[in-house]
């Protein structure tokens, strides 16, 4: 098969290859019920030295810098009370965690994760954090820019291959709402 987006070896539609996906990815991809075909989801095979985005996409295809994003886990504080939550920004932005995050879950405070509580809450390896297989009642902050896209790169849940996911899968998951200004420039 070949990949929608990027120059990839190896191609395959998610449901075809779960004993590559991390559990909660897996079970994602298999208990799958959005508007997108779960077939439309695919794993790509990529060399974990290559992980990070600029080493990435000189590899595996530059026009991928427009078409990836980042999921990262921030933590909302109020009180005593702490929210995790995790947000969707293409990869040339970064998240307005004071602004927009903060105001959306309500916080006092918010702040990125640790990678300790990221990787722990999540099951997923740092690097690979993706929106799929998030814990239940997680809320899933997506940008608009990422929701257009016809294709978007993300993490697997490990640092070893990649999901190419309709953006409007995205707007489909549990918890998803989308978030004007989350990604910033």
């Amino acid at each position: 098969m070949d990949a929608p987006i990027g120059h990839f070896d190896h191609a395959a539609p998610a449901p075809d290859v779960l004993g590559e996906l991390i559990r909660p990815v897996a079970d994602a991809v298999r208990h799958w019920s959005g508007s997108v075909p779960a077939d439309q989801i695919v794993y790509v095979d990529t060399d974990p030295r290559w992980a990070d985005t600029a080493v990435f996409v000189e590899h595996y295809g530059r026009e991928l810098l427009q078409q990836s994003a980042n999921c990262v886990v921030v933590s909302g504080r109020r009180g005593g009370e702490t929210t995790l939550a995790a947000c969707l920004v293409l990869s040339t932005t970064r998240v307005d965690v004071n602004g927009v995050v903060r105001r959306r879950l309500g916080a006092r405070k918010a702040s990125f994760a640790s990678m300790d509580t990221a990787t722990g809450e999540t099951g997923m390896e740092y690097g690979g954090i993706t929106p799929l297989g998030l814990p239940e009642g997680w809320p899933v902050l997506v940008d608009p820019a990422v929701a257009d896209l016809p294709y978007v790169l993300v993490g697997s849940g490990r640092r070893r291959g990649k999901l190419l996911v309709p953006g409007k899968a995205f707007t489909e998951l549990p918890g998803a709402v989308v978030v004007e200004g989350l990604g910033v420039a």
